[in-house]
C-alpha cells in the first residue's frame, strides 16, 4: 500500500512539474501596442482616428486614383498579408491596406460588437475619413465576407469586388487550424488569455498553406506577436461567438458589380466548392483557381496571384 502511495505521489509530482514547465515555456500575456509598433508598424504605416478608434493602415500609391483598392485581411491576419500585392499595385494605383478591428495593431472594438454589420459601418466610416467615394473591394477569408457584405449594403461606394478564398456560405471546412478550434471553446478563455504556445501558431499557419514548407520563422513570428496585441485574443473569442455561419448567403446573387474570384485549390478551411458557388451566384464573375495554393494565396504566392488581379483591373 505504501509503495502504491509513493508511486501515485511520484506521478503527481512529475505531472505537476510537467504542467509547470509547460506554463513557464508558453506564458504569454498581452503585449501593449507601443511594444509592437517598432517592428510591425514602420513607415508607411500610420494610425488614424476612425470613430474614436486608432486604426493601423497603410495608404500608398497614386493620390489621383478615382477608384482606390481597399485590401481586407482574414481572421487573425493583418495588413502585412498583402505586402506582395501592394508592392506590385502601388506604382500604378492607390492602395489601402488596414488592420481590421480585433486584429493586427488596430486593437479591439471598444463595445465588443463583432457582427459583420458593425464591421460594415466601420468600413463606411473609414472610407469617409480617407475621402474615398468608390473603391475596389478586395478581401481574403473573413475580409472577403466583409467585402461582399459591404458591396450589398453600399453598392454606390463599391466599384469592383475581388474575393480571395472568401467566407460567406455555411461552413464546410475539411480542416480547421487548432488556434481557431481552441478560441471557440469558452471554457478555455481564462487559460488562452495568458498562454500561447508558439508551436500552436506555427501549426495553424501551416494548416492554411497549400505548401506548408513555405512557412518560415519570420512568418510565424509575425502571426504570433500580433496575436499577443492587447485585446486581440479576447476579440477573436467574441467574434467567433457572434459569427453565424452562412449569414445572408442567399443574397449573394444580388451582387451586380464586376467580380473576380481567386481561390487556392488546396484550401481546407474554405474548400474550393465555395468558389464555385460564388461564381454560380454572381452573374458575370470570373473564377481563377490555383491548384497548388491554400487559404491565403495572396501571401503564399503574391506574384502569380496579383497578376490575375492586375489583368482584371484592366478589363
Amino acid at each position: 500500500m505504501k509503495r502504491l502511495a509513493h508511486v501515485l505521489l511520484g506521478l503527481l509530482l512529475v505531472s505537476g512539474l510537467t504542467l509547470a514547465a509547460f506554463v513557464a515555456l508558453n506564458w504569454a500575456p498581452d503585449r501593449p501596442l507601443d511594444e509592437l509598433k517598432a517592428r510591425w508598424a514602420p513607415p508607411p504605416s500610420q494610425f488614424v482616428d476612425v470613430g474614436g478608434m486608432s486604426v493601423h493602415l497603410r495608404d500608398q500609391g497614386r493620390r489621383d486614383d478615382p477608384e482606390p483598392i481597399l485590401l481586407l485581411h482574414g481572421t487573425s491576419a493583418s495588413l502585412h498579408t498583402w505586402e506582395g500585392w501592394v508592392k506590385e499595385l502601388a506604382p500604378r494605383r492607390r492602395v489601402i491596406s488596414v488592420d481590421l478591428p480585433g486584429f493586427g495593431l488596430t486593437g479591439p472594438f471598444a463595445d465588443g460588437d463583432y457582427h459583420v454589420e458593425h464591421y460594415t459601418a466601420f468600413l463606411l466610416a473609414l472610407l469617409d475619413h480617407l475621402r474615398m467615394n468608390r473603391v475596389v473591394l478586395v478581401g481574403n477569408s473573413f475580409g472577403g465576407q466583409l467585402a461582399w457584405r459591404f458591396a450589398l449594403a453600399h453598392p454606390e461606394r463599391s466599384a469592383r469586388l475581388v474575393l480571395v478564398d472568401a467566407a460567406g456560405y455555411p461552413r464546410n471546412a475539411e480542416s480547421v487550424p487548432i488556434g481557431f478550434r481552441l478560441a471557440g471553446i469558452p471554457a478555455l478563455a481564462p487559460l488562452m488569455s495568458r498562454l500561447l504556445p508558439r508551436s500552436m501558431i506555427e501549426s495553424s499557419v501551416r494548416n492554411v498553406y497549400g505548401d506548408p514548407d513555405k512557412v518560415d520563422d519570420e512568418l510565424v513570428e509575425r502571426y504570433y506577436q500580433l496575436t499577443l496585441r492587447e485585446g486581440n485574443r479576447q476579440a477573436l473569442r467574441q467574434r467567433f461567438a457572434q459569427a453565424p455561419s452562412g449569414e445572408l448567403h442567399e443574397r449573394i446573387g444580388e451582387l451586380q458589380l464586376p467580380t473576380l474570384i481567386i481561390w487556392g485549390a488546396r484550401d481546407r478551411l474554405i474548400p474550393p466548392d465555395n468558389a464555385e458557388r460564388f461564381a454560380a451566384d454572381i452573374e458575370g464573375s470570373q473564377l481563377v483557381l490555383f491548384d497548388d495554393l491554400g487559404h491565403v494565396p495572396q501571401e503564399e504566392d503574391a506574384q502569380r496571384t496579383v497578376a490575375v488581379l492586375v489583368a482584371f483591373l484592366l478589363r
